[in-house]
Formats: structure tokens, sequence, C-alpha cells
């Protein structure tokens, strides 16, 4: 069998040195769709150096996401990337982050999880700098066909949503070269460039990745609900329940209470088709 659950979580936790300057948070940025209109003072935040502030969810491809990469070809583990979907992402910010700096990162496979037709893999990343913890990310991936190996099947956490209308309905498109503008940043799985390789993982044309999804929904959120301050956030979680394309649109809605924001976010133009649940965004 390709994953071998035990010596997977067994293997002794990956070290490695990150560094990232304004040039990456300028490009991961731009790769959310960062920078419309151009000249908006809101949007300079994000693509100008002398005003350049770092949205959290920066940690998912800071050092070029080695976390996630990397992590799929530790011992125990032989995966064929056309069958990986990412399920769900959390990051949980221990402090802003700089604009620029190096930390030292720690990648381990925290837990294998049984759903029986798919194994469920928790990529857990933590990054540290010379003043303390910075960030810590999970990742669970789904590997499909791994799964009936007898292994625990793991939580399974929804969030019910709010019966009440929505406190903020914000609507992001998403450009035809989105995904290739984003991968830049790390992630260059073929699955979101080469019609090729996404029509032998089912797809009819590439997809969006799901972490551009994840940013594009956490500015959005910043900047409506927490008055574009991204030393607010404290946490943000999300379930990956279906792909977006390149050229689409989402739809984003948002429940603010106290402390946190529940959100949804679905595809426009397929009928709302859900595209992240269980979503949740806390914040001091």
């Amino acid at each position: 069998m390709p994953i071998d659950a035990a010596k997977a979580v067994a293997a002794e936790p990956r070290s490695a040195e990150i560094r990232w300057d304004r040039k990456d948070v300028q490009l991961y940025h731009l790769g959310l769709g960062a920078g419309i209109p151009a000249t908006d003072p809101h949007e300079l935040r994000y693509t100008l150096e002398s005003k350049l502030h770092v949205l959290p969810s920066f940690a998912t491809v800071a050092g070029a996401g080695q976390g996630v990469v990397g992590g799929l070809s530790g011992p125990g583990l032989e995966i064929d990337l056309a069958s990986v979907l990412h399920g769900g992402q959390t990051i949980r910010l221990h402090r802003p982050i700089p604009v620029e700096g190096k930390a030292v990162s720690t990648s381990r496979v925290a837990a294998v999880y049984d759903k029986g037709k798919a194994a469920v893999l928790v990529l857990r990343t933590e990054a540290a700098d010379d003043d303390g913890p910075l960030w810590t990310n999970d990742s669970r991936i789904f590997v499909r066909g791994e799964g009936g190996f007898g292994g625990e099947r793991g939580p399974s956490v929804r969030v019910e949503q709010p019966e009440r209308e929505p406190d903020k309905t914000v609507e992001r498109g998403i450009r035809e070269d989105q995904a290739l503008l984003y991968r830049l940043s790390g992630d260059y799985n073929p699955l979101h460039a080469d019609p090729e390789f996404a029509a032998r993982a089912g797809f009819d044309r590439p997809i969006l990745h799901g972490l551009c999804s994840y940013g594009m929904t956490l500015k959005a959120v910043v900047d409506t609900v927490l008055g574009g301050d991204v030393g607010r956030v404290r946490s943000y979680t999300t379930r990956f329940a279906g792909v977006v394309f390149p050229g689409e649109t989402l739809r984003i809605r948002m429940w603010a209470d106290e402390g946190r924001v529940q959100v949804a976010v679905t595809a426009v133009e397929r009928d709302d088709a859900p595209v992240l649940a269980d979503t949740v965004v806390e914040h001091f």
C-alpha cells in the first residue's frame, strides 16, 4: 500500500529554514486578486512595499509552501498527485507575520485517517523565528483510493450555518489566469495548469488551488469585517467543499459575532455550488 500510516506518523519531524521578503508577499497577494483597483488605498496595503502588511494566510505559502508539498513525500508515503485533493486547512497565528523574515519550519504527519474510499493526512507545520512561534498550519489532504486500511475515521466537525441573513455578502471574480499566477507562490501541482493532467484527475479543465480561494476569502473578511487590520486574525479554518474554476465568481457570505466570523463560500455561476464550508475566522 502506498500509504503506511504507522510509519508516516512515527517519522521524525523535518525542519528547514524558510525565508521570505516583500516580493514574496506581494506576489502572494496578487495571486489572490489584490490590487483591483490598483490605486485604491485599501488595496495598496497588499501591493505597495511602503504600506505593505501580510495577510495571515500567507503562512500557507511561506518558504514556497514546503510544509504541504514536502509533506506528501515523507516516510511511509508514496502518493500520485492526481489522487490528491485538499480537504481542509487551519491556521493558528501566534503573532502577526513580518513583511520580511526567516524562520525554522518543522513539519510532520500528525495523523492518518481512514475514510473508506480515501485516506486523510493531517500535515502539521509549525514555524518559529528568533522571537518565538509565528504560526501553526494543519493541512487535511484527501488521497483518493487509499482508504480501507482499518484505521480510525477521525473527527467530522460541522459548523451549523446561522438561520439569519448574512451580515455581509461580497462577490469576488477569479481571473482566467489566476491559477497560473497563484502557483508561482510554490504550489506547482499540474492539476491547476495542465488540461491533460486535470482530465486524468477527473476534471474537464484545470481547477483553482483550494488555498487560493482560502486566501481570497480571508482577504474579504479582513477587508469587510475587520477594518482591514490583518493583526486581528487569531485563527482561520475551513473545509474545502467543492472545486472552483478560473473565470468563475465567488460569493462570500459572512455572519459576524463577538470574536468570530462564520463564512460560507459558493460559486455563483454554478447555482451557488459550495466551495468553502465550516469556515470560521476567530479574531481579537
